[in-house]
């Protein structure tokens, strides 16, 4: 059974409990696929469902906050997933349940934290995630920035975390390299090596897959290696480093 289908279950919401959940259990008349009940999946089950529902909600939330969804950030949520075929008519009803519930985003981001809070890593792919969503037509709203913002502040990130995080999606010659390694621009050699070493071994897809999440967040965990990799060159070839 596809993650697809464990999600438009009502056992799914049932299981997860809280606002998610809440939402899930609205979409049971038209499940396509059900759990057989709400222990099957486990705890690394629910927290998978958890951070796959939560995408869908709060991209849907943040792509809103601008007064206006577009095409582009439909189709960029539809990249930070790749929805089979089959299953993105219900993937849809969850999107559009959740841009038109009228309440916000928190109590979503709240329990997406509660779940996540003895390894935020996914909170942080969840967040480049929705850079993704927000960036689509080439612009990130004020809107969206300060969307941005709240949700990393409910996950626990400082200005400091977010700054890095936001620094990933700017263009290449606008990136700084040691706000990518987080720290100072005076930093010694062997404090550079060890940010680097640290980075890469906080971001490696192994602790994506360890977590259970989707592939597609395996993939972020690879292109914020990549990023962190070149942030370190960069700053190698300016002190000649070897």
């Amino acid at each position: 059974m596809s993650i697809w289908g464990k999600i438009i279950g009502g056992a799914a919401g049932f299981a997860l409990g809280g606002p998610l959940g809440g939402l899930l259990g609205g979409l049971a008349g038209h499940a396509v696929d059900r759990l057989s009940g709400p222990g099957e999946e486990g705890a690394d089950g629910t927290r998978q469902i958890a951070f796959t529902i939560g995408v869908i909600v709060l991209g849907a939330k943040m792509a809103k906050a601008d007064g206006v969804v577009t095409r582009d950030e439909i189709q960029a949520f539809r990249e930070v997933f790749s929805v089979p075929q089959d299953e993105m008519e219900n993937v849809g009803r969850v999107f559009n349940l959740a841009r038109r519930d009228a309440s916000g985003f928190e109590p979503y981001a709240r329990q997406i934290a509660r779940l996540f809070q003895a390894n935020r890593q996914p909170l942080e792919d969840l967040l480049h995630g929705l850079f993704h969503i927000a960036k689509a037509d080439n612009v990130v709203h004020p809107a969206e920035l300060e969307f941005l913002k709240s949700v990393a502040e409910i996950f626990g990130f400082s200005e400091a975390d977010f700054a890095r995080i936001r620094t990933y999606h700017m263009p290449p010659d606008a990136q700084d390299p040691y706000i990518i390694l987080d720290i100072p621009h005076d930093a010694s050699d062997d404090d550079v090596k060890r940010a680097y070493r640290r980075q890469v071994r906080e971001n490696h897809p192994d602790k994506a897959i360890a977590e259970g999440l989707p592939q597609e967040f395996i993939d972020v965990a690879n292109e914020k290696v990549a990023a962190i990799n070149e942030a370190y060159e960069s700053i190698a070839r300016q002190r000649g480093l070897t």
